[in-house]
């Protein structure tokens, strides 16, 4: 075996270990030991950052497209294929492989670290994007991944170089110290996201932090460790080049919170009144001031419209209030107006809400708007707030518990949401609902998305709750919760639909001894569920948490 610096043989080409060639053992400023260490050091920093630009690049197309699934599937997957194109590439890049790391890392720092940024810039104030917004975005976030991948696809080949460089091993030792460093490197990155960066630092400005902190260590490891392998106007180059990144990085962190404030108000409006990331979603509240109506924002979904909530709430809980209702469960509806509706009828002692973001609750009682719209039902001793999850609450109550269920959950096709309209949660609310107890479910619009709804129809009837069909217009398209602004008026959803179920299949009528809902009639309901009959779509399977339909 030929030792690293022994000199090739006369006349043959240089070999790997040889003084002389792009490949020659690199002249470290420290011991070959302390350098590799120092490599590996970098390659564990390099694949954290990597890991929460992916993460960030997840947590961000959710929230702006939804469909947490579809949008993690499209980032890794896209972002996988490009890390394998970015392998290839960097084959060229091998013999001058501490300048390509060096450029790398700072195109990967830049890019990586504005991706949130840019983003939400395109989200709010290109609105449609030509009345394409919803195929906007996800060109967006394809470009994102693609672009990331390659660039950390490009880094496992150089850094074997580098690797191999400062000490020559056997290609398999050396391969598995380089992915054990990354492996390790991924696994922090992964934990940091949603534990340090997410909750302290918010999106923004976690993603411009992590690519500083990327473009420190990669011009640290070259321009410290590799510095005698470049020539003078490459490390001018690669400096020049790393100021800049970090110039620009350490800009947009300044201005990152005046920069979400006039996104935020591109969004919604100049008239935001609340806007808090909670640990479950964000909250914003605009309007009632001034004589505009209040409206409730989660995750960038309108769920609340002042003058318009009232038509929602009256049609989801007053037809489930139609007999026994001594005790009433409420799922979601932290904002207190289903409780409002639920308090207009004589003869109810309970109502439990049961509600996964304690903020919203919070606010729901505190906020002089909120609180005001649901009349305060908070401080009604008969209301008990229950913070969890749905799914988990239900499977510690004992059967039997409630007269009323009433399910004000967001739309189905959201992702977080399909576990609570699956045959196994519906299966559950059966156990507690009493022999003759009725549940009341939002199921969301049906004349844009049909088959979503007949399939939580369908879901229900296979977990023994048959039930009737109903929908009512909203007078504002874009009102219906489920909706966000940018959308309004392209693709709206006009309508809200609801399923009222119970043990035998239960008509839809109001409580003749109850006050009359003032945006609902006895005549009007019965039209409103022949109107919703007239869009069933036959033989839809059940949706299960394993398979879901939606």
């Amino acid at each position: 075996m030929i030792e690293p610096h022994a000199p090739a043989p006369p006349g043959s080409p240089p070999s790997w270990g040889g003084p002389c060639g792009p490949e020659a053992p690199a002249r470290l400023p420290v011991r070959p030991a302390v350098g590799r260490f120092l490599v590996l050091a970098g390659v564990f920093v390099c694949a954290a950052c990597g890991l929460v630009y992916e993460l960030e690049l997840v947590a961000l197309a959710s929230y702006l497209i939804g469909d947490s699934v579809t949008q993690a599937s499209v980032v890794l997957s896209v972002m996988v294929f490009a890390m394998g194109l970015g392998s290839l590439a960097a084959k060229r890049l091998r013999g001058l492989a501490a300048a390509g790391f060096g450029a790398l890392e700072a195109a990967l720092a830049l890019v990586g670290g504005s991706s949130a940024m840019l983003l939400y810039a395109v989200f709010a104030w290109t609105g449609g994007w030509g009345g394409l917004w919803a195929d906007g975005p996800r060109v967006l976030l394809v470009a994102f991944s693609l672009a990331i991948g390659v660039l950390i696809g490009a880094e496992v080949p150089l850094l074997m170089e580098l690797i191999q460089r400062v000490r020559r091993q056997d290609p398999g030792g050396a391969v598995a110290d380089l992915f054990a460093a990354d492996y390790v490197g991924a696994l922090v990155g992964g934990l940091a996201f949603p534990f340090v960066l997410l909750p302290f630092l918010g999106q923004l400005t976690g993603a411009l932090l992590t690519g500083t902190v990327n473009a420190v260590v990669g011009a640290a490891l070259v321009l410290g460790l590799f510095r005698r392998d470049l020539s003078r106007r490459a490390r001018w180059l690669l400096l020049t080049a790393n100021a800049l990144v970090l110039a620009l990085l350490g800009t947009a962190t300044v201005l990152a919170d005046d920069f979400e404030r006039a996104a935020r108000h591109a969004v919604y409006g100049q008239d935001v009144r609340v806007a808090v990331h909670t640990d479950v979603q964000e909250v914003v509240l605009t309007g009632d001031t001034d004589g505009r109506p209040l409206d409730l924002f989660l995750d960038g979904r309108l769920r609340v419209r002042a003058g318009e909530e009232r038509r929602y709430h009256e049609a989801l809980v007053h037809p489930a209030m139609n007999g026994p209702h001594a005790r009433v469960l409420i799922l979601g509806g932290g904002d207190g107006l289903a409780a409002r509706e639920v308090l207009r009828h004589r003869g109810v002692r309970r109502v439990d809400v049961v509600e996964l973001d304690p903020a919203l609750a919070r606010l729901a009682r505190h906020d002089p708007g909120l609180s005001a719209l649901n009349e305060h039902v908070y401080g009604d001793p008969r209301v008990r707030l229950v913070t969890g999850d749905a799914f988990h609450r239900l499977r510690s109550t004992p059967s039997a518990t409630y007269d009323v269920v009433i399910s004000d959950l967001p739309d189905p096709g959201l992702t977080a949401s399909t576990k609570l309209y699956s045959q196994e949660f519906y299966g559950l609310l059966r156990r507690v609902l009493a022999p003759d107890g009725r549940l009341a479910v939002h199921a969301g619009p049906v004349a844009a998305r049909p088959r979503a709804f007949w399939t939580v129809d369908a879901t229900l009837r296979a977990a023994g709750l048959p039930a009737v069909a109903y929908r009512v217009g909203a007078r504002d398209p874009g009102s219906a919760p489920g909706t966000d602004r940018a959308a309004a008026g392209l693709r709206a959803p006009r309508d809200w639909g609801f399923l009222l179920a119970a043990r035998t299949a239960p008509a839809p009528r109001l409580d003749p001894a109850a006050p009359r809902p003032r945006s609902l009639t006895p005549g009007a309901l019965a039209r409103d569920a022949r109107d919703a009959a007239r869009t069933r779509v036959p033989g839809l399977p059940p949706s299960t948490l394993v398979h879901p339909r939606y």
